[in-house]
């Protein structure tokens, strides 16, 4: 046994291992960077540190703020995925979803993906809406946050099991409710509502339903109203199960 370890401490073999060391570096460059964004200087570095071990594919950065990036003057094309990592902060807060909507836009090409200690749904869906794929809780491990930034960079979306769960459930209680349809909407809130849930944009919506611009948008706060929906998102949800063909409001 002895020998096996004098064998592996050959120079020979601690160059190989060099070598794959540094194939794996190159690699990494190859696909670009992580980018971790957050102000806390000790949680930023841990995950930065956690996610490098974890061999998560890319190389890993870690700034306070992206306007530290542009000061580097790193180029986005260099970036595979941004982690925002919000903390205890809200994105109910306008400036933290402002914040979240500017990154998306400047980085159109680059997924962005929100960590943050809620799992509250209502935030989930927010940051979805504010340009986000993906969000994944503080309570969730390295392994679920490195593979919710490699499904974003990969083209899909992550939200955490829990949460489809809990929209399940709010899908099924709407769907138990008593009241029939023909009470909750009237026939061009039914049209409008169905449209909201293929996500059309309300210029095309008026545009098929031959409506004003303006009646579409009475018509979305209306629907937000009755289903006690915070955004489109979350409207889009709570009606995907609701109407059957043909199953419309009143006139």
């Amino acid at each position: 046994m002895k020998s096996v370890g004098r064998l592996h401490n050959t120079p020979a073999n601690r160059s190989v291992a060099t070598s794959r060391k540094s194939g794996a570096l190159h690699e990494r460059e190859r696909k670009g960077c992580l980018l971790i964004l957050d102000e806390r200087t000790l949680d930023r570095e841990c995950l930065a540190a956690a996610l490098f071990d974890h061999e998560i594919g890319s190389t890993v950065v870690a700034m306070r703020t992206i306007q530290e990036w542009r000061l580097k003057k790193q180029s986005a094309s260099s970036l595979a995925a941004i982690l925002f990592n919000l903390g205890s902060r809200k994105i109910t807060d306008n400036r933290v979803a402002v914040e979240i909507k500017r990154i998306a836009s400047e980085f159109k090409s680059v997924p962005l993906v929100i960590r943050a200690d809620t799992e509250d749904l209502a935030q989930i869906l927010m940051a979805l809406e504010c340009g986000a794929r993906g969000y994944i809780p503080t309570s969730a491990g390295t392994d679920a946050c490195a593979e919710a930034v490699n499904l974003a960079a990969a083209g899909g979306f992550f939200v955490p099991a829990s949460s489809v769960l809990s929209i399940r459930h709010l899908i099924n209680s709407y769907g138990r409710d008593t009241r029939p349809l023909t009470d909750l909407f009237t026939f061009r809130q039914a049209e409008v509502a169905k449209a909201l849930r293929l996500g059309k944009a309300n210029k095309i919506i008026a545009y098929e339903l031959n409506l004003r611009e303006s009646t579409v948008k009475v018509h979305i706060r209306n629907i937000m109203k009755k289903l006690n929906a915070t955004n489109r998102t979350e409207v889009a949800y709570k009606v995907n199960d609701l109407f059957a063909e043909g199953n419309l409001g009143k006139e």
